[in-house]
Parts: C-alpha cells; structure tokens; sequence
C-alpha cells in the first residue's frame, strides 16, 4: 500500500477480507502498524494453545447449497465466507469439515482446501475470543479517516471500529460479496488489490456483471512482480488517474537531454478540389 501511495494512488475507499481487514484499518487509521501487526497474529497464536485441528475448505456453490450441507455440524462447522454467488468458504473442525464436504462431493460440487493454519471465523475461534477480547481492551482505536466497508455486514462503517467490533470480526463470516455489491452501488468503478496474488480481484469479477468495473491486482502469483505492478500502473494512468511521476523514477538515474529540434515551416499542403 505504501509504494502505491508514494507514487500519488490513494484509495477512496478500503475493504479487507478476514485478516485483511486489519491492514485495511491501519490505512484509514483505526490503529497504528504495529499494533495491527500484533492483533492479526494473535488469534493464531491463541488458536494454537487450543490443540484442535481445523480445516478451511473454498465450496463453489450457492450459500443455500452449503448451508443444508452443515446443517448437521452446526456446531462444528460454519460458514467463514461468502465470496460470491457461487464461491462459500466453510470452516471448523478437519473431521467434521470432511464430512461436509463427502457429501458436497456427492452431488459433484466442486471444492478446494484452503492452505491456511487455523479455521477462523468457525466455531474453532469460540474458546478464545475472551482471551483475545482482553487484549484489545488494552488499545484505542479510532474512527476510520476513509470510507470503510466492513466484512461484517458488507457496508460501509461510520462509527468507530472498537473492541467489541474486532471481537465479533474474528468469529463472524467474512461478507466480501455484499462489499463489492455495496461499492459497485456507491458507483466506484475501480478495484485495486494490496496482497501477494489476484485472489480477491479474481473472486470480485463474479461479484459484479461483466465488464462493469476494471479489477487490477498489485502481484500475480506465477508472474514477474514488476511487470504485474506496471500493468496495473498504466491502466491507473489510462484510467485518467494522476500519477506523482517524479516519486516513480526517484531511484532511478535520470537525465534531460538535448535533441535537435526542426523548425515548423507552416506551408500549406493540402491539395485544393478541382
């Protein structure tokens, strides 16, 4: 996000998805880097102390879809987010999420593991958020200085995102599809994702009819990260916004040189109609 700033692009809005949304916070100003730091590796290592395997799972299917085939795991399993119309992410706990997802099968509906460490946004987080909610006791936070969408609800956030807020955010689905609805209706057309892949981008396009909004990414997995990063400059730029080019060739030795230059002559030549 820095290095985007640096060259004169500010976002006019942000929204994170699951611990994103903490980098998103830090942009606006709810707290500082480092405290954002400290609250995105905390869950984990509270998580960690509870000895319980769990198991992300990306299901592409409609959420009414997924959520009869939880049904019976209620308390073992839930739905951590909602990508799209057709893309649910379930989590909980790896035996009961197995099952789930034996059964998903069943009916030939595609899924994929997410490579993640811990189930969050499941039934899994419930042991620690008093844990958790005590160390954010310990903070201050701030009224975001950007317009804010929440994963929580899929709208935009006024108020101030406090600890009851973050305590709710860890356990809650994350509502990426109602954001990018919710955006797309405040009439922005410009989608930019800070992260190493396209992910989001990608899963935003099935948010969105097509061709509706330009989706850019900030690295692709699989593709040279400069290349990917001036891509995504030039359509910024073809797209009429202002780019600080001053702050882009700061580290890079530049020089003016003369050239010669060819006097207009100002004739005529344009043939007359006979």
């Amino acid at each position: 996000m820095k290095l985007w700033q640096s060259w004169g692009i500010e976002p006019d809005a942000v929204m994170g998805h699951s611990v994103g949304e903490y980098v998103a916070a830090c942009v606006t100003g709810v707290f500082s880097l480092e405290e954002g730091l400290y609250l995105s590796a905390e869950p984990g290592r509270l998580m960690a102390t509870q000895h319980r395997e769990g198991q992300m799972v990306a299901v592409f299917a409609a959420k009414e879809i997924v959520e009869e085939a939880i049904a019976s795991y209620q308390d073992a399993v839930a739905i951590a987010a909602f990508n799209g119309p057709t893309q649910t992410v379930i989590a909980g706990d790896r035996q009961a999420v197995a099952a789930a997802i034996a059964r998903l099968e069943s009916d030939f509906i595609m899924t994929r593991e997410l490579n993640v460490a811990h189930a969050f946004h499941s039934p899994l987080v419930d042991p620690i958020q008093n844990a958790f909610e005590q160390t954010l006791r310990k903070m201050q936070f701030h009224r975001p200085c950007l317009p804010f969408i929440s994963h929580l609800s899929g709208e935009f956030e006024a108020g101030i995102l406090d600890a009851n807020y973050w305590r709710s955010q860890l356990r809650s689905p994350v509502r990426f599809d109602g954001g990018i609805q919710t955006l797309a209706e405040a009439g922005y057309e410009i989608f930019l994702e800070i992260g190493p892949t396209d992910t989001l981008a990608s899963m935003g396009k099935r948010c969105l009819p097509k061709n509706t909004a330009t989706w850019l990414s900030s690295l692709r997995q699989g593709h040279d990260d400069w290349r990917s990063l001036l891509d995504s400059l030039a359509t910024l730029y073809m797209k009429g916004i202002n780019i600080d080019w001053s702050e882009f060739h700061r580290d890079s030795p530049r020089q003016r040189v003369a050239l010669p230059t060819y006097p207009f002559q100002r004739q005529r030549c344009w043939i007359d109609s006979l």
